[in-house]
């Protein structure tokens, strides 16, 4: 079984306090929406402490078009993945970036041709043979499916070392003019975060004398007719984001299910769960996973402390969860199942063991 060998983070410069969000909001918005008081209980009942931000404040005061926006996404997204993917190969035990065999890059808040990590590739010293696997537009999902396709590499080429890069900034997509109710979410919710893993297949031995979770499975689902449950409507202005109210009621519904069936194909069941490394969409999406699985409300303690202290960061979180996961809870032969929803409608399972 591929092993996930190291998860590094990296917090972009500006952190933004939820207060100071809220009162932001409060002062842009006060002589535009009318229900606007109603509206700005989600900052505080949403649970959120901190974010980081790739801007300082007064940059969302102002009017930014489509080309500006995309041309700050690459050069930080360039920026921020190279400290991210040295910080991961440095906890690895300093693995050579001329050692990895394939890239895989997750995003959904900028686009880029050629992609990200081409860019990269030129600022650090990668082999001239890497492969190149960028996707785009999975969005919360992105984190989880990217470690799958990292796995599915590496069970294919058993001796490979595959890098998954998570770079999303979610704030240079938010919109000062857009008076939507899901506008107003967005920014009491999204942060920005980057996230990088290192997995490598059986015939790669790990530096490190900790357990290392091991995946031992994988499931992908898509729920269909449900494009509209979360995205993006791309505007002359850039991204502005989709949520529809039936997320929390949809994860209640569909999850489980996908869950079980999961579980009982790998001959395993949720009380056996030691970790539910989980993407926190935000506080309902957590009650939502809680009351459709009906777990122990400790196993989402680590997934609630990301949450509170970044936000949601889509497709990185999921790796936050998990770093904070293999650094302070995972003991050797420890089962966990990690989880992200996402665009599509659609969902990624992993079932890991730590070995």
């Amino acid at each position: 079984m591929p092993k996930i060998h190291a998860v590094s983070t990296y917090n972009p410069p500006f952190t933004l306090v939820q207060t100071q969000a809220e009162h932001f909001v409060r002062t842009l918005f006060s002589q535009k929406i009318t229900q606007l008081e109603r509206y700005l209980r989600v900052f505080e009942n949403g649970e959120i402490l901190n974010r980081h931000l790739t801007m300082p404040i007064d940059w969302y005061k102002q009017d930014h078009d489509f080309a500006e926006r995309n041309r700050l996404y690459i050069e930080h997204a360039v920026s921020f993945g190279v400290t991210a993917i040295e910080s991961c190969l440095e906890k690895a035990g300093g693995v050579s970036t001329k050692d990895i065999d394939a890239i895989v890059f997750i995003s959904s808040t900028g686009i880029s041709t050629p992609s990200i990590d081409a860019r990269i590739m030129n600022k650090l010293p990668f082999s001239e043979h890497v492969v190149r696997i960028p996707i785009w537009g999975l969005g919360c999902g992105g984190g989880a499916a990217g470690i799958s396709r990292a796995n599915d590499y590496c069970i294919a080429h058993p001796a490979s070392k595959v890098l998954v890069l998570c770079v999303e900034l979610c704030s240079l997509t938010f919109q000062a003019n857009d008076l939507t109710k899901s506008n107003l979410i967005g920014t009491s919710l999204f942060g920005d975060g980057v996230a990088c893993a290192l997995v490598c297949g059986d015939a790669v031995m790990a530096s490190s004398r900790q357990p290392l979770p091991a995946i031992k499975a994988t499931a992908s689902k898509w729920l269909p007719n449900s494009e509209d449950v979360m995205g993006w409507a791309v505007e002359n202005t850039g991204f502005h984001v989709i949520f529809a109210k039936s997320i929390p009621s949809v994860i209640e519904n569909w999850l489980a299910p996908f869950v079980e069936e999961f579980l009982q194909t790998n001959k395993t069941g949720l009380s056996n769960l030691h970790h539910f490394v989980a993407h926190p969409g935000g506080k309902k999406v957590l009650v939502a996973y809680e009351t459709a699985l009906r777990i122990d409300s400790q196993l989402l303690i680590p997934s609630k402390t990301i949450l509170q202290d970044h936000g949601n960061m889509s497709s990185p979180t999921v790796l936050y969860v998990l770093e904070k996961t293999m650094t302070e809870y995972a003991n050797k032969g420890d089962i966990g199942l990690m989880a992200a929803l996402g665009p599509g409608f659609s969902g990624e399972l992993l079932l890991l063991e730590w070995k």
